[in-house]
């Protein structure tokens, strides 16, 4: 057997916790299965670093940023593997590059294109337990290069699906999926499983669990995955296909507070304009979320759209350069909450019970975007916790 472990970076944030994940991984080798670790930095560690590289310049070179912020792992997986040996465990510690993971060459997001596994492989072989740095690869020019947030995530799910791994565990400083945060609204529950599709939308709606592109990658490989607390020994969620999983209406609430705002007021109504927009902010990797269009006046229309706020910066330079309104707006004091759940499927009725919720409180919906399995609603950011209160009461998730 076969089991790929990630330990997130509250999990390996001091000394005595990273020996108590090297006992860990020693109890899972215990059994007799192969045991790959893939690790993050130390808790605050890449905050540290960013604040290094932006010192000097809000946007510094990107090669030079992922040299940087690929050291941090490097620290945590160094230090797992000379606690491991010092146990008596042999093991040994690669990079993203040592391990074979390939990437594309967009600098701080990479995307990874194909892992090498025969050195992981190799050394599984001799009988050694395999530390990998999470978060990072290597471009085919040679330079390091970062996955984004929560790269790391991303790495053990394609190590686990590259390696035709049998279970892939995700620890972290939970014990699982919850029906929202539990630091927002105390009667939250764990949930037991929950579907591909589900935590998928609930990761891309601000969920930090689990990272959404760790959870569709998951889903492509069908890697069977789990997230649980490194901190004891409960069971977590099981990450599956969605089978008969209908029945259950709503799974989770899910807030989003790494979200702003960009209003264009006065864009020439033409046809052509919103691929212009659009275009210009994708050639810049900006990541849009949710968009919305109101006829304007005099040939113009309104356009608006939100974006991750530690991108609003380079939005606000591309819609300069691109000039493509009278006006410009920007508001980085909001949130999203999102409400997801595949029973939406066959259920009427979920939107209008979420809008009438809001509604009492006084909380005004600013946007709204839907998919298949989730209604997201742009809200004031005061109002954010209060919204995921009051829906959590609504869809009786404590039941």
């Amino acid at each position: 057997m076969l089991i790929v472990q990630k330990f997130g970076g509250t999990s390996v944030g001091t000394l005595e916790r990273i020996e108590a994940v090297a006992e860990r991984v020693i109890e899972t080798k215990k059994t007799g299965a192969d045991v790959v670790v893939v690790v993050s930095a130390m808790s605050g560690v890449t905050n540290q670093l960013v604040e290094y590289g932006e010192h000097f310049s809000k946007q510094p070179d990107g090669i030079a940023m992922d040299m940087l912020l690929s050291s941090g792992e490097q620290v945590t997986t160094a230090i797992l593997t000379i606690a491991l040996n010092a146990k008596g465990y042999e093991c040994v510690g690669l990079t993203g590059a040592m391990a074979g993971i390939k990437t594309d060459s967009v600098h701080t997001k990479a995307r990874i294109e194909k892992i090498d596994t025969a050195r992981i492989k190799d050394e599984l072989r001799a009988g050694k337990i395999v530390v990998v740095a999470g978060f990072q690869g290597i471009d085919e020019s040679g330079d390091i290069t970062t996955l984004g947030r929560g790269g790391s995530d991303l790495s053990a799910v394609a190590l686990a699906g590259a390696l035709n791994a049998d279970l892939c565990e995700i620890f972290t400083d939970v014990d699982g999926v919850y029906t929202t945060d539990p630091r927002i609204e105390k009667k939250a529950k764990k949930l037991e499983k929950i579907s591909y599709e589900e935590m998928l939308e609930l990761a891309s709606a601000g969920a930090k669990v689990l990272q959404n592109r760790s959870v569709e990658m998951a889903k492509k490989l069908n890697v069977k995955l789990v997230t649980r607390s490194s901190f004891n020994h409960n069971e977590g969620t099981l990450i599956t296909q969605e089978d008969n999983m209908e029945a259950v209406l709503v799974s989770g609430i899910a807030l989003d507070k790494n979200q702003a705002r960009v209003t264009l007021r006065g864009v020439v109504d033409k046809p052509g304009i919103a691929a212009e927009i659009f275009t210009a902010l994708a050639k810049k990797n900006i990541n849009v979320d949710m968009i919305i269009q109101n006829v304007g006046q005099d040939g113009t229309t309104n356009l608006g759209f939100t974006v991750p706020q530690n991108e609003l910066e380079l939005a606000k330079k591309t819609m300069q350069e691109l000039a493509v309104a009278k006006n410009v707006e920007y508001d980085d004091a909001i949130v999203k909450v999102s409400v997801v759940g595949v029973g939406m499927k066959s259920h009427s009725g979920v939107a209008c019970l979420a809008f009438e919720t809001l509604a009492r409180e006084g909380i005004n919906i600013q946007m709204i975007s839907t998919s298949e399995i989730k209604i997201s609603m742009i809200v004031d950011q005061k109002y954010g916790e209060l919204a995921v209160r009051v829906l959590h009461d609504a869809y009786e998730l404590d039941k």
